[in-house]
């Protein structure tokens, strides 16, 4: 009989792939640390830049020592940094619920369009507009994330309809129509609104400026729960990114996964649609940023998306503010512009490996 060497539990050759499992888990722990240290410094950078100048010192001294009769810690204690707070908010959500429809649709090109979130939240921000005669931004929220819920319920529901549930095609292709129907629908409201028209446009092109600390207050619950939820999700993913027949056998509960899944999108999505508006390609790309820094792992992923989301956000807010001074270019047309090539270039990259 033919001897089989059999390591044992305390050579070199047992230990070796632990050891090397553990030191790329400390390695992608400390990668997150250093991201989490890098958006502070762009958090602060949001606080300290501006269409008007103002010094760092004169910056740190409103944040930790605020003088009520100095205009610049008033412009930075009650519009720089609620709008920052704002982005960090919106960013995190964005990021997390970009990765979450991903990983549930399997659709690499999955955003909060898909869903059919930003028209569900433009419909009824028209609605609220035209019908309620809403007129600020914090009517807005409640009007937007309800679209926003009503129209991912639809959506899953329909996706849902059949023997095989939710699948990944049958959600994308539910969402793509309502997308369209609902589309039309406010198209049709603006083009006969006027007035509906010139208060919608500026809620629609995706913008953080004018954001108050009371919007951050309301959407912020939203998200914390969102987040959590998001974050919980990491080994459910790695089940569902397997294929539904292995998710089954390892014990998973597909359809109910799927469902939570999808209410933590409608939480983040909705939350940061109304808060912001409709802002492109930051759940989009955020997500193959991460795995392209962790690899396949949603347990890794999620985290990397909440951190490096409003990194993002938040460096596109900010050159927006210093590239048109004494005007601004809103947020959502700045990430358009510095995410499409590096998307093309993961793109790209993506598909020599597969070479």
């Amino acid at each position: 009989m033919t001897d089989v060497a059999v390591p044992r539990a305390g050579s070199t050759a047992a230990v070796r792939p632990r050891s090397a499992s553990g030191a790329r888990q400390a390695a992608l722990a400390a990668g997150l640390l250093a991201a989490v240290g890098l958006l502070a410094l762009v958090a602060l950078l949001s606080v300290a830049v501006g269409a008007k100048s103002i010094p760092l010192g004169t910056v740190l001294d409103a944040l930790f020592d605020q003088d009520p009769t100095n205009n610049d810690h008033l412009i930075i204690r009650s519009l720089r940094v609620p709008r920052t707070f704002v982005g960090l908010l919106v960013g995190a959500a964005l990021g997390a619920g970009g990765t979450l429809m991903q990983g549930l649709t399997r659709n690499p090109l999955a955003d909060p369009g898909i869903l059919g979130i930003n028209a569900g939240a433009a419909l009824f921000v028209v609605i609220g507009i035209t019908w309620f005669h809403l007129g600020s931004l914090l009517g807005y929220v409640w009007f937007a994330f309800a679209g926003a819920a009503v129209a991912s319920t639809v959506v899953y529901a329909l996706g849902s309809l059949g023997r095989e549930g939710a699948t990944p095609v049958k959600l994308a292709l539910a969402g793509a129509a309502l997308t369209v129907m609902l589309g039309s629908i406010t198209r049709a409201v603006l083009l006969t609104e006027v007035t509906t028209l010139d208060q919608f446009r500026f809620w629609a092109v995706g913008s953080l400026a004018g954001r108050s600390g009371e919007i951050a207050l309301h959407v912020a619950p939203f998200v914390a729960v969102g987040l959590v939820m998001a974050i919980t999700c990491g080994p459910m993913m790695n089940c569902l990114a397997l294929g539904d027949d292995v998710a089954r056998s390892l014990g998973q509960r597909v359809a109910l996964s799927r469902a939570f899944g999808a209410a933590a999108i409608v939480l983040l999505c909705g939350a940061a649609t109304a808060a912001a508006g409709p802002i492109a390609f930051v759940g989009l790309a955020i997500p193959h940023v991460a795995r392209v820094i962790t690899g396949p792992d949603y347990r890794w992923i999620i985290p990397y998306s909440i951190v490096l989301a409003p990194m993002l956000l938040l460096g596109s807010d900010v050159i927006g503010r210093v590239v048109a001074r004494p005007g601004e270019v809103q947020v959502g047309i700045v990430t358009a512009i510095i995410g499409a090539p590096v998307f093309i270039g993961l793109v790209r990259r993506r598909k020599m490996a597969e070479l």
